[in-house]
C-alpha cells in the first residue's frame, strides 16, 4: 500500500510541475505578445498596470503600499516608477490623512483620461491574444483557476508574515 500511495504522490507532483511549467510559459508568451502589441507611446507596460490598478479603486487612489500589493514589480521600482507618472501630470501624490506616515497616489485627471484610451486599444490586444484562442467558457475555466492559485499564494504569504511574527514574540528566538 505504501508504495501505492508514494507513487500518486510522485504522479502528482509530476502533474504540478508539469501544470506550473505550462502556467508560467503561457505566461510570458502572453506578456510577450502584450507587451510588443502594447501602445508605447505614452506609458509603458508597467505604467500602464498602475493605472489599471488605480482605476479600480474608489476615487481612483489608493495608499502607495496597498498599490505595491497589487503590482508585479519590487516595492523600489513602484516608487520610482509613481515618481516618474508625477512629473508627468499622470498621477498625484499626497499624505494619507488617516496616518501622516503613508503616502496616497491617484489618478490625476489626465491620467484618467489616458488610462481610458490606451484600454480600449490594450483591451483590443488582449482579445486578439487570448479570446480568439479561448471559448467564453476556457476564459471563465482560466480566471477561476487563476485566482484559486492567487488566493492560495495570499494564504501561503499570510502564514510566512504571521510565522515569522510570532518568532519575533518567542524567547527561544534571539533577536
Amino acid at each position: 500500500m505504501g508504495a501505492v500511495a508514494s507513487l500518486d504522490a510522485v504522479n502528482d507532483q509530476a502533474i504540478a510541475v508539469t501544470a506550473w511549467e505550462a502556467l508560467s510559459r503561457a505566461q510570458v508568451s502572453v506578456m510577450r505578445y502584450l507587451g510588443a502589441e502594447f501602445p508605447t507611446g505614452e506609458l509603458s507596460l508597467n505604467e500602464y498596470d498602475v493605472l489599471l490598478n488605480l482605476s479600480r479603486q474608489p476615487e481612483h487612489r489608493l495608499r502607495l503600499n496597498d498599490l505595491n500589493q497589487h503590482l508585479l514589480i519590487t516595492q523600489p521600482s513602484v516608487s520610482r516608477l509613481v515618481d516618474r507618472l508625477v512629473s508627468r501630470g499622470i498621477l498625484a501624490k499626497a499624505v494619507d490623512p488617516t496616518d501622516a506616515r503613508g503616502v496616497v497616489v491617484a489618478l490625476t485627471d489626465h491620467g484618467y483620461r489616458l488610462f481610458a484610451a490606451l484600454a480600449q486599444e490594450h483591451m483590443g490586444s488582449i482579445q486578439t491574444r487570448v479570446g480568439s484562442v479561448l471559448s467564453p467558457e476556457e476564459m471563465l475555466t482560466l480566471a477561476r483557476l487563476c485566482d484559486k492559485l492567487r488566493l492560495a499564494g495570499r494564504w501561503v504569504e499570510r502564514s510566512a508574515s504571521a510565522e515569522l511574527s510570532s518568532a519575533d514574540h518567542r524567547p527561544d528566538v534571539q533577536q
